[in-house]
C-alpha cells in the first residue's frame, strides 16, 4: 500500500471531517413523494421514469406513500414563475400569500394549518426549507425564484422526515448544483409597470473534484399603485440578491460537500392597505383603485435584509450506509411602518421591528443496501432568537398615547427521528417512523404606555406613563413523540395503493402582546402572582392526528398519470393568536388574545394528474398535453371555547370558519410543445380557482374574499441546445382584483361575530376612525424574458 491517499480516500477524509466539526449528533429531515406539477414537458414524463429522493433514497415516484407536489426549475422559468406564492394556483389544499403590511413575510397553509401572524413567539404551521436549511421565521420567506433546480410542497405531518413544524406540511426550496463545465447564464426580464429584472448565474471547476460558482439578482418593479400622503409607489418591488456556492465532489464521486451563502436585501416601499369604509370621523372618502393607499407612516424606512451560510456535506462509508450533515446559520431584520387604519391621521399606526437569527445542526445515518430494509435516524438541533418590537400608536384616541411592545422569544429544540421501510414482497411495503422532540421556549415581554408621541425605540418624543403593563420573564419546556406508519401495497409496478397515519406537534409558548395587569386572580388573594400572570399569556402545544389513503398510478401505457388522496386530520388545541381593541387601566388600547381552539377536523380528498392527449398529431414531434389539480378540504371546528366579559367561557365552533382555507382549489393547464427550426416552441395556459376565504377565523364581509380564477399564458421558445430563448408571459390575464389579506378592528357579536352597528355606523374598537383595510393579489402582469447560456 503506497503512503499517498487516494483521490476518494481524500475525499472521504475531508467530508467526514466536515462531518466530525458539524457535530457527532446523527439526524434526518427528508423529501416526500413527488406529483409532477402541469407542465408541458411533464406530461410525456410518467411515474415509471420519474426517480425521486423523496425519503432520502432514490425510488420511483409511484413507490413514495406521501402526498407532494414537485415544480422544476425549468417548469418554472418556462410560465414565468416570480416567488414562492406562484405555487399555491397549482397545488390543491395550499395557501402562500404574502402577508398583510409586508412585501417578503410569508403566510403559508397547507390542509387548513398554518399560521400569519409575524410576531416572535408564533411558529409556522408549515416548515419553509431553504437547501434542507429550515428557516425558523416568516420574515423573508417570499422567496424569489431564481438559480432553482426545484421546489417540492408536501401536505400533511412530515415530522419523522423533516425537521422543525412541519406539523401541516413543508415548502422545499432547492438550488441547483454547479455543473461540472465553466458556465455562464444571463436572463433579463421587461414588462408591465417597469418591471426589469436581471439575473447572472456563472460557475468554474478548480481542478477535477472542486467547482465554485454563483448568482447575482436585480430585481425591480415599480408600484401598482400610490400612496397618496407620501407620495410613495405603493406595492412595488427594489430586491438585490445574491446567492455562492463552493462544491467538492458529487458526480459519481462517494460524496458531496456544498456551501452556500445567500443575502436578499429588500428596498421595496412600505405597502400600504386600501380602506374599505370611509373614515368614521373625518369623513375621508375611499379611493377608486384598490392599490392605492393613503396612510402618512413612513418611519422607520422600510427594509429586509436577510442572510445565511449553511454546509451540507453527504458520505458513503460503504455497506449501504451514508453519512450526511446539514449546518447553518441564517439572521434576519427588517423594519415596517404599517399603517393600519391608511389615513394620513395616526389613528393606528405601529411601527415595528422584527431580528431573528438562527444556528441548527442536522446529521442524518441513511441505510440502502439494496435489500429489504430502507431507512434512516437522526438528531436535529435548533436555537433561535426572534425579538420584536414595536408601538401602536392611537393618537386620535388620547393626544399621543402608545403602547409599545418589546418581545424578546428564545427557543431551542431537540429532536431524534428515524423512518424505515420494510419490502415484505414486491408488492407489499411498511413504513415506520417516529420522532421525539423537546421544546424550550424562554420569553421576556415588556410592554410599556408612553404620553405625548411614539416610544424612544422608534425616535418618539412620548414619556412614560405609570408602570409597564407586562414585565414578563418566563420559560417553558414541552416534549411530545409523534409516530408514523404507512402500507402500501403495489399490484404491478405501475400501480400503488396506500394509506397512512402520522401525528404532527407544535410547540407552545407566551403571547408577545399580552398585558400581565389584565391577568385573572386566580386565588382571589388581591395580588398577581407571577404563575398567575404566566399562566395568562401563555398557551399550549398543539396536535394534529393525520389519516390518508391514496392512490397513484400510470394508466394507457404512460400516458397519463394519476394521483389520488383522501385525509381526515383531527386538530386539538389549535393555537390561534390575534389582537382586538380593550381597556388596560382604564385606558382604551391595543391587546394581544391567544386561543388553543379545543378541536377542529378537517377532511377531503386531492387529484393530480397528467395526461399526453396527442403526439405528431399537427407537426413531428410535437405534444399536446393537459395537466389538472383538485382539491376539496372540509374545514370545521368542533369545539371553540373563548373568554367573553361578563359571561364566562362559551363554545363558539359554530361560528367560527378555518382561516386562509378554501373549500375547493383547482387548477388546469393546457400545453403544447412544438419543433420549430432546431428550436422548440412551448405554449402553455392555466386556469386556476380558489372559492371563498376567509381572512380570520370570525368571518367578515368586508376583507373575507370570495370565489375567483386567474388566467395565466406563456409562450417561449428554446434554442437548439437550450442557448438561448425567448418567453412572453401573462399572469392574471383577466385583471381579476382579490384580496389576499386584511385588518380588522371593528365592534363584533362576541359570539356570532356580526358586525355591531350603532346610529347606522360601523363601531371601531381601536382608534376612532375606524380600520377595514385589504390588501390585494397582483393585477394583470405582462412581461417578456430572454436568456442566453454560454
Amino acid at each position: 500500500m503506497g503512503k499517498a491517499l487516494s483521490r476518494d480516500n481524500v475525499l472521504r477524509v475531508s467530508l467526514l471531517a466536515l462531518a466530525a466539526a458539524n457535530g457527532a449528533a446523527i439526524a434526518a429531515p427528508a423529501l416526500a413523494q413527488d406529483t409532477p406539477a402541469p407542465v408541458a414537458e411533464a406530461a410525456d414524463d410518467n411515474a415509471a421514469t420519474i426517480v425521486v429522493t423523496a425519503r432520502r433514497r432514490e425510488e420511483r415516484l409511484l413507490e413514495v406513500p406521501i402526498a407532494v407536489t414537485t415544480f422544476s426549475g425549468e417548469t418554472l422559468s418556462q410560465q414565468g414563475a416570480i416567488d414562492l406564492t406562484d405555487l399555491a394556483n397549482a397545488t390543491p389544499n395550499v395557501t402562500l400569500e404574502t402577508s398583510r403590511g409586508t412585501n417578503s413575510t410569508l403566510s403559508a397553509f397547507i390542509r387548513g394549518v398554518g399560521q400569519q401572524d409575524p410576531v416572535s413567539g408564533f411558529e409556522q404551521g408549515v416548515g419553509i426549507y431553504l437547501d434542507d436549511v429550515y428557516l425558523n421565521r416568516p420574515q423573508a420567506a417570499v422567496l424569489d425564484i431564481y438559480d432553482v433546480d426545484r421546489i417540492e410542497v408536501l401536505r400533511g405531518p412530515q415530522g419523522t422526515l423533516y425537521g422543525r413544524n412541519t406539523i401541516g406540511g413543508a415548502v422545499k426550496y432547492v438550488t441547483k448544483q454547479l455543473p461540472q463545465e465553466a458556465s455562464v447564464t444571463i436572463k433579463g426580464t421587461y414588462g408591465s409597470y417597469d418591471q426589469a429584472d436581471g439575473i447572472i448565474t456563472a460557475s468554474a471547476p478548480v481542478g477535477s473534484l472542486a467547482r465554485i460558482g454563483g448568482s447575482f439578482a436585480r430585481l425591480s418593479r415599480g408600484g401598482f399603485g400610490t400612496n397618496k400622503t407620501t407620495g410613495l409607489a405603493n406595492y412595488n418591488k427594489d430586491i438585490w440578491a445574491a446567492r455562492s456556492t463552493f462544491e467538492l465532489g458529487g458526480y459519481g464521486e462517494p460524496g458531496l460537500l456544498r456551501i452556500s451563502g445567500d443575502y436578499t436585501k429588500d428596498n421595496s416601499n412600505p405597502r400600504g392597505g386600501h380602506r374599505l369604509i370611509p373614515a368614521l370621523v373625518s369623513g375621508t372618502p375611499l379611493l377608486s383603485n384598490v392599490y392605492d393607499s393613503q396612510g402618512a407612516l413612513n418611519d422607520p424606512k422600510q427594509y429586509v435584509e436577510a442572510y445565511g451560510v449553511s454546509a451540507n456535506g453527504t458520505l458513503e462509508v460503504g455497506g449501504g450506509f451514508t453519512i450526511r450533515s446539514i449546518t447553518s446559520w441564517r439572521k434576519d431584520g427588517s423594519a415596517s411602518p404599517i399603517d393600519f387604519d391608511a389615513l394620513p391621521a395616526v389613528d393606528v399606526d405601529v411601527p415595528a421591528l422584527y431580528y431573528n437569527d438562527q444556528f441548527s445542526q442536522e446529521t442524518q445515518l441513511l441505510f440502502d443496501n439494496g435489500g429489504k430494509l430502507k431507512g434512516m435516524v437522526g438528531a436535529y438541533y435548533l436555537t433561535a432568537s426572534a425579538d420584536t418590537l414595536f408601538d401602536v400608536r392611537l393618537f386620535t384616541t388620547i393626544a399621543g398615547i402608545t403602547a409599545y411592545t418589546e418581545a424578546d422569544v428564545d427557543t431551542d429544540t431537540y429532536a431524534i427521528f428515524g423512518d424505515f421501510t420494510y419490502d415484505f414482497s414486491p408488492q407489499i411495503s411498511l413504513s415506520l417512523g417516529g420522532r421525539y422532540t423537546w421544546d424550550k421556549r424562554q420569553a421576556h415581554i415588556l410592554r410599556q404606555n408612553y404620553l405625548g408621541g411614539g416610544s424612544p425605540t422608534f425616535g418618539g418624543a412620548g414619556a412614560a406613563f405609570g408602570a409597564a403593563s407586562t414585565n414578563f420573564r418566563g420559560s417553558s419546556e414541552f416534549d411530545k413523540f409523534t409516530p408514523r406508519i404507512s402500507l402500501s401495497y403495489k399490484p404491478t409496478r405501475d400501480h400503488n395503493i396506500y394509506a397512512s397515519f402520522s401525528q404532527g406537534f407544535k410547540g407552545g409558548g407566551f403571547d408577545p402582546r399580552g398585558v400581565g395587569v389584565n391577568a385573572p386572580d386566580l386565588n382571589h388573594d388581591g395580588t398577581l402572582q407571577d404563575s398567575e400572570i404566566a399562566s395568562y399569556l401563555s398557551f399550549k402545544p398543539e396536535t394534529v392526528d393525520s389519516y390518508e389513503v391514496g392512490y397513484k398510478g400510470n394508466l394507457f401505457n404512460g400516458r397519463a398519470y394519476v394521483a389520488l388522496a383522501a385525509f381526515r386530520m383531527d386538530y386539538h388545541d389549535v393555537q390561534i393568536p390575534g389582537s382586538a381593541g380593550c381597556t388596560v387601566g382604564g385606558i382604551a388600547t391595543f391587546c394581544g388574545i391567544i386561543t388553543n381552539a379545543g378541536k377542529a377536523r378537517f377532511q377531503g380528498i386531492e387529484a393530480e394528474s397528467n395526461i399526453r392527449i396527442a403526439r405528431d398529431f399537427l407537426a413531428s414531434g410535437d405534444r399536446l398535453s393537459l395537466a389538472g389539480t383538485f382539491g376539496y378540504i372540509d374545514a370545521k371546528y368542533g369545539k371553540y371555547v373563548t373568554q367573553i366579559a361578563g359571561v364566562g367561557p362559551v363554545d363558539v365552533a359554530p361560528y367560527r370558519k378555518v382561516q386562509n382555507t378554501p373549500k375547493i382549489t383547482w387548477s388546469s393547464t393546457l400545453a403544447y410543445m412544438v419543433p420549430v427550426g432546431a428550436g422548440t416552441v412551448n405554449f402553455s395556459t392555466t386556469v386556476s380557482y380558489r372559492s371563498k376565504t376567509y381572512q380570520f377565523e370570525i368571518p367578515n364581509p368586508y376583507i373575507d374574499q370570495n370565489g375567483y380564477a386567474l388566467w395565466d399564458a406563456s409562450l417561449v421558445y428554446i434554442a437548439p441546445n437550450k442557448r438561448w430563448s425567448l418567453g412572453v408571459h401573462g399572469k392574471n390575464l383577466t385583471d381579476k382584483r382579490y384580496k389576499t389579506s386584511g385588518y380588522t378592528f371593528m365592534g363584533a357579536d362576541a359570539v356570532t361575530g356580526a358586525l355591531q352597528m350603532v346610529g347606522g355606523k360601523l363601531v371601531p374598537t381601536l382608534g376612532k376612525e375606524g380600520t377595514l383595510t385589504a390588501f390585494y393579489g397582483n393585477p394583470r402582469q405582462v412581461f417578456a424574458t430572454a436568456s442566453f447560456h454560454f
